[in-house]
């Protein structure tokens, strides 16, 4: 089993394939497992990483709560970079994996070739509101275990995915199942209720210079707001939205999300990426 020991925890990933490095960051629902699609098609021409965070076995799931926040995701991530010695990759993730992926890019740009956020920003419009809800889950996961989760691969921006491909629906809620309840807790507590919102980010986005792809589904409302916010506020960035499409877009739409991934990498290789000019924020055609 392939480990690499990383800011003092142990990670588990998974590597396929030859070529420049294509890391995979996972939501929260999610592991390593969910980036399958991505693996199988990217793998050809890239070496491709998916891994689980730190609380998602099998890497290993810490039952201190302080040993869990965004800002040890960021650096697990650097860790398992330098463990594989990794000096530059293309990084991508979805939800939680996008957030991740996102302030990577703001704390260590000189480490990502490219970013691919997709999903991101659940809890920025209301987070009082997310907060709330996030500890009453991580309060039910710590008292009813994994059994209190059964709703939540079917809310709003995941009923999308079961009307689409009722069987891959149904493997991304057993996965989800067979997570830790506690390192899910853990993770609620640790890194989804204190993570700062999108707009906070407002500063280190607009001087970011990367290639940014944006993605996401037009009926994962809570992702809708933010995305259109990191358009307008990275001058590097592209947006991308999926029609009648939830959250997991990846696994939702994965020849759309795929394709769309693809085009956005060979445009960055090729130094055809654009940074937007200035003069283009006005609103104004003229």
């Amino acid at each position: 089993m392939p480990t690499v020991n990383s800011n003092g925890i142990k990670i588990y990933y998974e590597s396929h394939g030859q070529g420049f490095p294509l890391i995979w960051a996972h939501e929260f629902a999610g592991d390593y497992r969910s980036w399958e699609p991505q693996v199988r098609f990217f793998s050809r021409r890239y070496k491709v990483i998916t891994y689980n965070a730190r609380g998602y076995p099998p890497t290993e799931v810490p039952d201190d709560e302080s040993l869990y926040s965004q800002d040890n995701a960021i650096e697990d991530l650097r860790g398992l970079m330098k463990a594989l010695n990794i000096e530059v990759a293309h990084i991508g993730g979805l939800s939680m994996g996008g957030a991740l992926t996102l302030n990577f890019g703001i704390r260590y740009p000189e480490m990502a070739k490219s970013l691919i956020v997709a999903a991101a920003g659940t809890g920025s419009t209301d987070p009082e509101g997310f907060k709330k809800n996030v500890l009453n889950r991580a309060l039910n996961l710590e008292t009813h275990g994994m059994e209190s989760m059964k709703d939540y691969a079917e809310g709003p921006a995941r009923i999308q995915f079961k009307r689409k491909d009722p069987n891959g629906w149904q493997e991304f809620s057993d996965h989800l199942m067979s997570h830790s309840s506690v390192g899910s807790a853990m993770t609620f507590r640790g890194v989804q209720s204190p993570r700062p919102p999108i707009y906070s980010l407002e500063e280190g986005m607009k001087s970011l210079k990367i290639p940014t792809l944006i993605m996401f589904g037009d009926e994962d409302e809570p992702c809708i707001d933010p995305g259109i916010f990191m358009k307008r506020s990275i001058p590097s960035s592209g947006l991308v939205v999926f029609p009648q499409s939830g959250h997991a877009i990846n696994l939702e739409e994965p020849d759309l999300f795929n394709r769309a991934v693809q085009d956005f990498l060979a445009m960055v290789e090729n130094d055809a990426w654009a940074i937007r000019s200035s003069g283009n924020e006005t609103g104004s055609l003229l």
